[in-house]
This record gives structure tokens, sequence and C-alpha cells, in this order.
């Protein structure tokens, strides 16, 4: 019997659909943290298929810091302007120009590498990789621009 309370629980905490979360749920015996642990393979399995799809799409996020003296610019890419357009999109181009802000790379790979500011276990490309397998579209860092007085 699916425990609807769980389902709920997971999809709150990882973004994954009801179907994923029920899945994850009974191979997990109804343990949500094995389950959302589950979910996170899941997801860079998907995110590794999904790679080598073309990014003709995206959007431009900036960050300025509350200083006024250091700012961000990021291009991060997808496959369609449905995508484009999502709040959740949006959202983690906006995450990864602050972080740019905030951690100086000095170009992609770096920034990729980096540990995520608000989740020290997760990379920037952990990050994008998950957003990958919940919007189910290639995306990808495009340029970015650090400017700071």
């Amino acid at each position: 019997m699916v425990n609807l309370q769980k389902v709920k629980q997971l999809r709150e905490q990882t973004g994954a659909s009801i179907a994923l979360c029920n899945k994850a749920l009974k191979e997990t015996k109804d343990d949500l943290e094995k389950a959302a642990k589950l979910l996170a393979k899941w997801g860079i399995e998907i995110a590794d298929k999904k790679g080598s799809r073309a990014t003709n799409s995206g959007t431009i996020a900036s960050y300025v810091h509350h200083n006024g003296r250091v700012a961000a610019t990021v291009s991060l890419l997808c496959e369609t302007d449905f995508v484009a357009k999502n709040e959740e999109f949006k959202r983690l181009a906006y995450e990864i120009a602050m972080q740019v802000c905030s951690m100086k790379p000095k170009n992609s790979i770096e920034l990729l590498e980096q540990a995520y500011i608000r989740d020290n276990s997760l990379t920037i490309e952990t990050l994008i990789k998950q957003k990958i397998a919940l919007l189910g579209e290639n995306i990808r860092l495009g340029e970015f621009v650090r400017l700071e007085l």
C-alpha cells in the first residue's frame, strides 16, 4: 500500500514526479532518506543520457550583491523555449549567477566543480544535473561574466 503522505513529502523535498517518488518509495520500502538518494542517483543517470542533445534556447540571469560592488551575468542553455521560461530553470540561472559573484570562478570548468554555496554537498554540475532530471531537458552552462569594483 502506498503511503500518500510520504509520496507528497518526498515530492516536496526532491521536486521529482509523483510516479518517480512512488517508485522510489516502493523500492526502498517507504524509507524517505533512501528514496531521496535513489531519486538523486536516477536523476544523474537521466542527465547523462540527455547530455548530447542540442541546447539552442535558454536564459540570461544576473545577480548584484547587496553592497552594489559585485555583479555577475550568466547564460544558461536548454533545449526549448518552454523550459527556458520555467521558473525552476530561471531560478537555477540566478543561483549560478550568485555563485559566480560569491566564489570568483576563473572559467566554466572551475565553476562546475565548485561546491554550491547553499548546499556544500552538491557541486554546481550536480545541481544542474538535478534540474535536467526535473525538467527533462539537457541544460548546460553558457558564458558568464563577473564584475567587481
